[in-house]
């Protein structure tokens, strides 16, 4: 059986019961490492943040450093759409004529006299062009004035004043062929520069008359083809016979001039003189006409 006489009191200290003291009746003073386990949950989402932050500034500084580098690069090399040009060149609208013929950066020493006053224009009829700036000797019987618009040759030469005569009506069944004395106005100047590369213009409406304006294959026959003064302005003249040969026409040579006359406009004078070779006694026209001209 059991005693009944009670245990002696220990006396070491009490170890208390088995089972563990709650938050409200255990005493004492909390560990450092319970509460740094507590705090461990809240300061987590404000550490992936930071990293968050860290990444998209390290990138975009990176995006950044590579666009300077490429305009660094394009600054460098010249690459015009930089300065934002565009890449194409823009569309030239100059004048065919101004495209062909820039105009001199300055323009060229002269070694001859100065022009004189031509005086007075000889007596008689004229015919004026208003729009080329310029007026000449108007001839008697048969010539007789143009009254139609001829954009002549690849330049399209705008021909709508002077006279003409039929030399050889219907040659081809339908087409008249003409001896002519017909001006124009081309523009030949960017805008409203007055410098005009004249005799580039003028050996360029005279190809095109050849080339243009007769059958093909022709023969030149040079005359002349030299710069002058014409109605006391500057001038480039060439005067040729072509040769040549096309079905049912008479007529297998053309004495031929052209004068490309500085008016003082951005526009070239052009006169433009034909007398086919059945009807050589015109000839003389030629330098009759040009000797003619004022500059109005």
């Amino acid at each position: 059986m059991a005693s009944t006489t009670p245990p002696p009191p220990e006396s070491g200290p009490r170890s208390g019961p088995s089972w563990s003291a709650g938050m409200v009746t255990r005493l004492g003073t909390p560990s450092v490492t319970a509460r740094s386990d507590a705090a461990s949950p809240a300061s987590e989402p404000r550490n992936r943040q930071r990293r968050r932050l860290w990444w998209f500034g390290g990138a975009a500084l990176a995006v950044l450093a590579a666009g300077l580098a490429v305009v660094l690069a394009m600054v460098l090399s010249g690459d015009p759409r930089i300065l934002g040009d565009d890449y194409e060149a823009p569309p030239d609208t100059r004048p065919q004529l101004a495209r062909m013929c820039p105009p001199p950066a300055s323009p060229p020493a002269r070694t001859d006299q100065p022009p004189v006053d031509p005086g007075p224009p000889p007596s008689g009829a004229r015919t004026v062009d208003q729009e080329a700036g310029i007026s000449y000797a108007a001839l008697g019987a048969p010539w007789q004035p143009w009254d139609v618009l001829w954009n002549a040759g690849a330049l399209e030469v705008p021909y709508k004043v002077g006279q003409h005569f039929v030399t050889e009506p219907q040659y081809n069944g339908f087409s008249d062929y003409h001896a002519s004395i017909l001006s124009a106005a081309v523009p030949a100047a960017d805008n409203d520069a007055l410098i005009l590369d004249i005799e580039c213009v003028g050996r360029r409406v005279a190809d095109d008359v050849r080339a243009e304006y007769y059958p093909q294959p022709n023969r030149m026959e040079p005359i002349r083809d030299e710069r002058a003064t014409i109605g006391g302005r500057p001038a480039w003249v060439a005067v040729f016979r072509l040769h040549f040969s096309r079905p049912g026409l008479r007529a297998t040579d053309e004495l031929a001039a052209v004068a490309c006359i500085d008016v003082g406009r951005p526009t070239a004078a052009i006169l433009y003189i034909s007398i086919p070779g059945t009807h050589r006694q015109y000839d003389p026209v030629v330098d009759q006409v040009l000797n003619s001209v004022r500059v109005r």
